[in-house]
């Protein structure tokens, strides 16, 4: 075990008892005599390496150095030793125990590539304090590491209490040829703010956002986000926590440059050198990966986008004569609001005071008369972020007051402005047209936008896939027939038997609306799939008909010019595109291929067409 430090250090109860002061847990002395403290004078930590995969060419590009304890002992473990250091108060002597170990260990197996080790925001201020640079350098030289191939990887980030003298010292380290890292960023440690101040040259994503990134839309935006940031500062992004084929995949095809996971190498005394043949194929494997998808959620601040008509007001002391002034000086103002200390309590209707206030001697009796009389003093409020579904309740409430007086726009209960009727139900109707656009309400499949994006991005990556669009024949008459009910139940059958015969990893499947779907195929076996898919449907869609027309083969009902004649019972046709790789289209163009195979595919006796793209 005495090789596993150099000889020149290694932690003795002197070196514990006699450093400077080192702020440590509240209560807890600092001694030699803990369970951590016999290991570390014992020399019986050992340094074990996982490897860093660089996604552009699939080589090993780093290894991270990690740290075990005493093999068979309650102190094996990362986490056993960290809370031991805490509780015996040797957080400073673990920590450089920890990089003298690891910095010696890499040295002996004169490995090439760059060495990653953690330490503190707190140890690094304190090393370069009380021993200088100089003496890191030193054990650098012992080991026979180069700086330039060292890179510090800051943990512990919630302990920076002094930012700009960490600052400092980041900057003097870098002097030599050492690079910063943070590591976990995201784990609620993280500062934006350290990030912005170090500019490390990398930053570790947190495994939780990496982890099932593959399956979780919310994940997927935040890692976009991530990189956006990383572009901003000039930074690489190392994707940590990689565990499976569907999440690497992800991450590859998002352009994270560098990613770490047991699914790529685990920690070893022996560094990986090469990565597994799995994950090779997987790199080169020419197929995209399918995005999750989260329902579009409409904008919270939805009446931001309302053209607010910034009404005067008045107050309950406003006499009928001064409202009568301001319409008249206003023709086309619907209404006022009645405001008490800043906040609406009524609104008067144009056209219901107007009627009132020309009635014969009206002005004489009630013209000097508090507005008060002719007011609703029940208006209709609507908060500047009101959600989609509140604004649809009011346009479905019994209370239709608000097609004639309008509405009183506040922001907290405080008066913003008026609003018409006929603004709320093209605002609601836009809001649910661009919400499907993302998500289609029926089925929940990606819409219109997210189906072109994803085109897009096959084409970007110059990637062979198939197009095809399914589309019901004899849809319209079933509907017609059995009603919007049953016909919502066809469009979901539609949609569950095209879903089972699709690879979630390679085939992406959209609704376009209506009974039109959009299939994205990468798998090879795209036409089988197709041909299960139409028999399915086929076979199950029967089963909505009544009895009778399932034994008269179809149902009487009008046709599209009115005429009324037999129609067979609904089937699937699927129209496809083959788009090899390298193709020079837009999305638009791919669309509109498909559409044109869907047309010749109800044309053919069996409902299936193929074309190559043109």
């Amino acid at each position: 075990m005495d090789m596993l430090y150099p000889k020149t250090w290694a932690p003795t109860a002197v070196d514990i008892a006699t450093r400077p002061a080192i702020p440590s847990q509240p209560g807890v002395r600092v001694t030699a005599q803990g369970g951590l403290a016999r290991v570390l004078q014992d020399r019986q930590l050992h340094a074990v390496f996982q490897p860093i995969v660089d996604l552009r060419d699939g080589g090993v590009h780093a290894h991270e150095a990690l740290i075990r304890g005493p093999v068979g002992t309650p102190l094996h473990s990362p986490d056993a030793l960290l809370s031991a250091a805490a509780k015996e108060g040797l957080g400073y002597e673990f920590e450089m125990a920890c990089i003298v170990t690891q910095l010696h260990a890499w040295g002996k197996l004169r490995q090439s590539g760059r060495l990653f080790l953690n330490i503190s925001a707190e140890v690094m201020v304190e090393l370069v304090a009380h021993r200088g640079i100089g003496h890191l350098l030193e054990q650098l030289s012992l080991s026979g590491v180069l700086p330039r191939y060292v890179v510090l990887e800051i943990t512990e980030h919630e302990r920076v209490k002094d930012m700009d003298r960490l600052d400092e010292v980041v900057s003097a380290l870098r002097e030599t040829g050492i690079s910063i890292a943070l590591d976990d960023f995201g784990d609620g440690r993280s500062s934006l703010r350290l990030w912005s101040q170090l500019r490390p040259e990398i930053v570790k994503i947190d495994k939780y956002f990496v982890q099932n990134i593959s399956a979780t839309a919310d994940k997927l935006k935040t890692v976009r986000a991530l990189l956006q940031i990383a572009d901003i500062f000039e930074t690489s992004l190392v994707a940590e926590g990689i565990e499976n084929a569907q999440d690497l995949r992800v991450i590859r095809d998002l352009d994270v440059r560098y990613c770490q996971g047991f699914f790529l190498g685990r920690p070893e005394s022996q560094p990986l050198l090469e990565v597994g043949e799995a994950v090779t194929e997987l790199l080169n494997d020419a197929p995209i990966a399918v995005y999750p998808e989260s329902a579009q959620q409409v904008n919270s601040g939805l009446i931001n986008g309302f053209n607010i008509i910034k009404a005067p007001t008045v107050t309950p002391k406003t006499t009928n004569n001064a409202v009568a002034s301001i319409f008249q000086l206003e023709p086309n103002l619907h209404a006022v609001a009645v405001l008490e200390k800043g906040r609406p309590v009524a609104i008067i209707n144009r056209l219901l005071f107007m009627n009132q206030y020309a009635k014969l001697y009206y002005r004489d009796l009630s013209g000097r008369k508090s507005c008060m009389e002719n007011a609703n003093t029940e208006p209709r409020l609507i908060e500047k972020n009101y959600q989609i579904d509140e604004l649809v309740g009011i346009l479905t409430s019994e209370d239709q007051r608000y097609l004639t007086d309008g509405f009183i726009v506040t922001d907290n209960g405080c008066y913003l402005g008026l609003g018409t009727g006929d603004q709320l139900v093209r605002n609601v109707t836009e809001s649910r047209i661009e919400a499907a656009r993302h998500a289609n309400p029926l089925t929940f499949l990606p819409g219109n936008i997210p189906i072109t994006q994803h085109i897009e991005r096959l084409l970007r990556k110059q990637t062979r896939f198939v197009a095809c669009y399914a589309d019901l024949n004899s849809f319209k008459p079933f509907n017609d027939c059995y009603g919007y009910w049953r016909g919502d139940a066809m469009i979901r059958l539609l949609a569950s038997v095209i879903k089972t015969q699709c690879d979630a990893q390679r085939d992406f499947l959209g609704h376009v609306g209506g009974d039109d779907f959009i299939v994205l195929f990468q798998s090879p076996d795209w036409r089988e799939r197709c041909q299960r898919i139409i028999a399915e449907f086929n076979a199950q869609a029967v089963h909505l008909f009544e009895e009778s027309a399932r034994l008269a083969g179809g149902i009487e009902a009008e046709d599209r010019q009115g005429v009324r004649r037999f129609f067979p019972l609904t089937t699937l046709s699927i129209g496809a595109v083959v788009v090899p790789s390298g193709q020079t289209l837009h999305a638009e163009d791919v669309a509109n291929q498909a559409a044109l195979a869907k047309h010749d595919a109800k044309l053919s006796g069996d409902g299936f067409f193929e074309r190559m793209v043109a």
